[in-house]
């Protein structure tokens, strides 16, 4: 039964990243966009928690630089949204 739960888990995160990639390639979202952004976070983020159960390295190291990529692109979009309110 926890092996679908990290299924469910990872197949989630999978669906947000492959989904933001998607929307990204269709034009419906740009890579300095909120949703963008918090897609790619809030995916990698799952993925990362289903790899603590079926844990391999490299997939593992690729999700902390998805998610540190992602933070990058969250402080840039609140810093834009910063400079055009002041």
């Amino acid at each position: 039964m926890i092996d679908i739960l990290f299924d469910v888990i990872g197949m989630s995160g999978t669906g947000l990243v492959v989904g933001a990639f998607f929307m990204l390639q269709l034009g419906k979202a740009a890579p300095e966009s909120l949703t963008y952004n918090l897609m790619n976070l809030s995916g990698a983020i799952l993925l990362l928690i289903s790899l603590c159960y079926n844990f391999n390295l490299a997939s593992f190291v690729i999700e902390l630089f998805w998610i540190a990529a992602s933070i990058i692109g969250l402080v840039k979009y609140f810093k834009a949204k910063e400079a055009i309110a002041t």
